[in-house]
Formats: C-alpha cells, sequence, structure tokens
C-alpha cells in the first residue's frame, strides 16, 4: 500500500515505520451517527436525518468495533422496507457479530426505510415517495430521502473500506436469489468486489456495467461506494415479502463468508467454484392493466418465444400473452395478480457464454 547511500535510505525506513505506525494504531474509537464503539465492543445508534421540507428520520445503525485493527466493512439493508429477508438477515448478523474475535469494524444498518416497513408501503419511502436506493449520493436540501442518502454516504459510505447492499424481492415480486458484480473500469477494485461475491456464494451474478460513474451522479448506494473506490456487491434473496430461512442464512451466512475472506474473521471460506453469470436483462413489460397469472417460477430456464405468463381484463377474458423477449433465466416474475399498465412482468437474465475475465 501503502538504495544508495545510508543516508538515502533513513529517511525513507523512517517514513515507512511511520506509515506502519499509522496503520497499526488506529482509533481507539469508531464513531456513525450517535453509535460510538470503542475497542471489543458493539453499540447500537442511529443516524439522525434532521428534518428539512418533510420530517425528520433517525435510521439505527450498529458499531462493532473489533478488538483488533483491520478493514471497515459497511452491510446495509431495508431500503425497500418490505424486502424483510434482508433486514431479518442483518438483524441475525447484529446478533451474532462478536467484536471481540472481529479484526475490523462492521457497520450494520438493517433499516435504511423505516416508515415503507411500518406502513407496509413497497418499492418507495411514504414520506416523499421516493426509492431510498436511487437518489444518492443525495443532498441536505432535498426532500427526507435525498437528506437520509446524504448521510448514509457520509456517515457509512465514506467510512467504509468494501460495503454490501442487501436485497430481497418486495411484495409483488417472486425474486431468485442473485447478485450484482459492478464493473467499474478499476482492474484491482473490480477484482477485489469479484472475490467478494465468489466468497459471499450467491449465483447467479449479474455482470453491471452500466452503472454511474460519476460520483456526485452514483444514484445507486453501491455504485456511491463503487464510484468511490471501495470494492462493494449488491445481494438479493427472498421473494414476495416472505421471511424464509433459507433466504434469510444466504444472506446472513455470506456477510460472515465475506469477513472471513476479508480476513476480519478467522475461518476458511470456500468460494462459489462455477457460477452463472448474466450478461444482461430483458424486462417484460405490460400494456395492459389487468389480471396477471404467471405461467413459470423464478429460476426457470426459458426460450426465446416462450409463453411466460397472460393478463386477462377482469371478466376474464385474455387481453396479454406474456413471451420471453430472449432465451435465459427468469431472475423473477410478478408475485400478485394485480397488474397495472407499464409494470414489469418479469426480467429475463441472459446467461453470458463466457465468464467475465479475471
Amino acid at each position: 500500500m501503502l538504495t544508495k547511500t545510508r543516508i538515502a535510505v533513513l529517511p525513507a525506513l523512517l517514513s515507512i515505520a511511520i506509515a506502519a505506525s499509522a496503520v497499526a494504531q488506529p482509533d481507539a474509537t469508531f464513531t456513525v451517527g450517535t453509535a460510538k464503539a470503542s475497542r471489543g465492543q458493539k453499540v447500537v445508534g442511529a443516524i439522525e436525518v434532521p428534518a428539512g421540507s418533510d420530517a425528520a428520520l433517525s435510521i439505527p445503525v450498529v458499531v462493532a468495533h473489533g478488538a483488533r485493527p483491520g478493514p471497515v466493512l459497511a452491510l446495509v439493508a431495508g431500503a425497500h422496507g418490505t424486502e424483510y429477508s434482508s433486514i431479518i438477515a442483518l438483524e441475525r448478523v447484529i446478533e451474532r457479530l462478536d467484536p471481540a474475535a472481529l479484526s475490523g469494524t462492521v457497520i450494520v444498518v438493517p433499516l435504511v426505510n423505516p416508515r415503507s416497513f411500518e406502513q407496509k408501503i413497497a418499492h418507495v419511502n411514504p414520506i416523499d415517495n421516493k426509492s431510498m436506493n436511487r437518489f444518492y449520493p443525495g443532498r441536505m436540501d432535498g426532500s427526507q430521502t435525498e437528506r437520509a442518502s446524504f448521510l448514509i454516504t457520509k456517515e457509512v459510505v465514506e467510512r467504509a473500506d468494501h460495503l454490501i447492499d442487501l436485497h430481497g424481492g418486495d411484495l409483488d415480486e417472486s425474486l431468485l436469489p442473485y447478485s450484482y458484480w459492478t464493473v467499474s473500469g478499476n482492474a484491482p477494485q473490480d477484482a477485489m468486489s469479484r472475490q467478494m461475491l465468489l466468497a459471499f456464494g450467491v449465483s447467479p451474478i449479474i455482470i453491471s456495467a452500466d452503472r454511474p460513474k460519476d460520483p456526485a451522479a452514483s444514484r445507486y448506494l453501491e455504485n456511491t461506494a463503487t464510484t468511490r473506490g471501495k470494492a462493494s456487491i449488491t445481494v438479493e434473496a427472498g421473494h414476495a415479502g416472505t421471511t424464509e430461512t433459507d433466504d434469510i442464512e444466504l444472506l446472513a451466512n455470506g456477510c460472515f463468508n465475506v469477513m472471513r475472506f476479508l480476513k476480519m474473521l478467522p475461518g476458511e471460506v470456500k468460494p462459489v467454484e462455477s457460477p452463472v453469470w448474466v450478461e444482461s436483462i430483458q424486462s417484460v413489460t405490460s400494456d395492459q392493466t389487468g389480471i396477471f397469472y404467471p405461467l413459470v417460477r423464478r429460476g426457470t430456464y426459458v426460450e426465446k418465444g416462450m409463453k411466460i405468463g397472460y393478463v386477462t381484463d377482469y371478466t376474464n377474458h385474455t387481453i396479454l400473452d406474456a413471451r420471453a423477449p430472449a432465451a435465459g433465466i427468469v431472475m423473477f416474475i410478478r408475485a400478485v395478480p394485480s397488474m397495472t399498465k407499464g409494470e414489469t412482468i418479469a426480467n429475463i437474465g441472459i446467461v453470458a457464454k463466457q465468464p467475465p475475465a479475471n
């Protein structure tokens, strides 16, 4: 990361010693929002978003400051407050985190969007009707979502070395567990994020090369970290607002696998050996309002033109046949019968012919 004559060498050695001392003697405390943890402590607090054009908001945060120095890993969930499996997964992580065994620091933000969770509103923050994963890096003179995004950028993203953003199928989404690998163009960073994904253990992996490159217009949480030089990943598991044990444990265990990979916890990690890489996503959108009937499940491999569902009017007359636009995997399909014109019926993942280069 961080010789010609002895006189010339000494200053260089002194500089190295000072740098090594700085690394070996990090801050005795670590603070995020109101959570201030000393070495070997796990402390609960909040990121307090002040009132502005609308109400104030308190976002829960936990800081586990390890007994020994090491990387800072941020774990975030609940940008969409009815993606329950990801929220509960981080509750499990909070419970199991032992700072005495930890090298480094873990920041856990289990529920970015409390109002969505409390009111059971899918996709958006009901205070300002904005998605809390679409307005990064945020601004303090904006609405509640924008102010929260600004403070999460400052308090969480900029304090971390690595970040994992957890999601899951919202109330209307039957979603296959999958993850995203953002290709930033920074080869060492991209290699690290790829290794984090393989260690986490969720496949298919979507290759995301079209995310914003401007840190001032990063839009998504994980992309906000990526554009700031931090290897980061997004992982999704859960479907239709359920809290199935397999989905919750997949996400919770994946977080601990990444901690082991980063040498924050002892233990070996067995990475995914043969991941399925998805090179692009093609969406199927309804041009009708009515009742949706699925004919395939999440995870189904479909051929181009295959009928994947249909929409009827309210008297059971078929008004739309939904067909796969290409061969691929059903990454998610609509989980509820209600369908409005313009809404997504399904996402089809197009499998890469060759895995991406290391």
